[in-house]
């Protein structure tokens, strides 16, 4: 069921990882970076919740999800297949505004369809299996450009007119496939179950206009549950450091690692390769943690689980700018992998513990909007004092972001455990 989360995931780690490159190879200033990533926060604010609540209404012989995977799948898979060709920041940017739809589309119904095929005591594991796909499909996506070049012989320095690797070609043409063929494969071979007569009824009767659809959405934030609007202060803290470290992490191993600032350098390249190796090693460690965390969830509970990888990410990403040789950048990597497994499953968690399972996608897609609003401020502020704030160095960046991850643990800790057990 969750395979087709393989291809979406490995869609986002292609992102994360050769998106701020691209653009710097496309002549983009550092300080621009946040801005020209606005695709991703923007199109998940307003696609999330509206696709989320359509998918809760929609009544079609395909099921009330499948039809968002298709659509979504296949401006993904276009998004990804046009990405490299890109000759302009303008274009690339264009290109990453259908990709991020395309992605978003997809993305919540996928979370609803998992919670609408499993029993409620079966939400931890389904969820932690999702992020262990989530862990394996980014090692994938960052680890794939070093085999281009370690294994099958890619020339590192081999570049297009436009100063895009041809190992970012090769990577991207592969996730296009993966993309689209992960998710048709989960979708087919493992249909959605049949809605009750109960609710198709209850669907049929739904108003289906625009201005319902939004009310919906408004109806839900206003009704929504106590422990989930207390999350909403983790997940400024937590997203906001980690849209800070996707933007930058590049270019702090560029500083401190091979002493370079020059996106059009050999060295530069080789920081995005070694970024791309410890970004793969720390996904291998979300992927066998969100496995490992399922007993231990069941015995401390998401809450505390969630607030101990936090602290332990946050440590990671403050010791990363004083780190020097690239073989010691895989230590502060356990504590990110373990954070981010815990991020990608455990907030789901609680959150399908105190949601009505009837409003599951308008809520999944309202929890989406807790993510991407601290990256549009993030967009939006990170910017402004790049320069005169964070002396204009990634390094900082980090060390912020770290700090930003312990806020994030302590403000899981105001949900109370009585909250999640309704």
């Amino acid at each position: 069921m969750n395979l087709g989360f393989l291809g979406l995931q490995f869609s986002f780690g292609l992102q994360q990882g050769n998106m701020a490159p691209i653009y710097s190879y496309l002549g983009a200033d550092e300080a621009s970076l946040p801005l020209l990533q606005l695709a991703g926060p923007m199109t998940g604010l307003i696609v999330q919740p509206i696709v989320g609540a359509l998918s809760d209404r929609t009544l079609s012989r395909w099921g009330r999800r499948t039809p968002y995977f298709i659509i979504g799948a296949i401006m993904c898979s276009a998004g990804l297949l046009f990405m490299p060709l890109s000759s302009s920041i303008l274009m690339a940017a264009s290109l990453l505004w259908i990709l991020d739809a395309g992605n978003n589309i997809t993305m919540e119904p996928y979370r609803a369809y998992v919670s609408d095929r499993l029993d409620k005591n079966q939400h931890q594991t389904g969820f932690l299996t999702q992020s262990a796909f989530t862990g394996l499909a980014q090692m994938l996506a960052f680890l794939t450009p070093s085999l281009l070049v370690g294994v099958l012989g890619v020339d590192r320095d081999a570049v297009d007119a436009h100063n895009i690797p041809y190992t970012t070609h090769i990577v991207f043409t592969m996730g296009a496939v993966l993309s689209l063929s992960t998710i048709l494969w989960s979708v087919f071979r493992v249909p959605e179950l049949p809605l009750t007569p109960q609710e198709r009824a209850s669907i049929a009767a739904a108003p289906r206009s625009a201005g319902a659809t939004f009310r919906e959405i408004f109806d839900a934030i206003r009704d929504m549950p106590v422990p989930m609007r207390k999350l909403a202060l983790m997940s400024l803290f937590q997203w906001y450091a980690m849209a800070s470290y996707w933007s930058y992490v590049i270019y702090a191993i560029g500083r401190s690692v091979y002493e370079t600032r020059d996106a059009t350098s050999s060295a530069f390249r080789a920081a995005v390769l070694t970024n791309g190796e410890m970004a793969a090693f720390y996904n291998l460690v979300a992927f066998v943690a969100a496995f490992a965390m399922v007993p231990l969830v069941r015995r401390l509970g998401a809450k505390r689980m969630h607030a101990i990888c936090l602290v332990l990410a946050g440590f990671g990403m403050m010791a990363l700018p004083h780190v020097e040789h690239k073989w010691m950048l895989f230590l502060p990597a356990v504590g990110i992998g373990l954070g981010w497994a815990s991020i990608m499953g455990n907030p789901y968690v609680m959150l399908a513990s105190c949601i009505p399972p009837a409003r599951t996608g308008v809520y999944m897609g309202i929890f989406n909007m807790m993510i991407v609003i601290p990256m549009l401020l993030n967009a939006a502020t990170l910017p402004l004092y790049y320069n005169s704030l964070m002396a204009g160095d990634p390094r900082n960046v980090l060390t912020m972001a770290g700090v930003l991850m312990l806020c994030a643990a302590l403000a899981v800790l105001r949900v109370r455990d009585r909250e999640l057990d309704r």
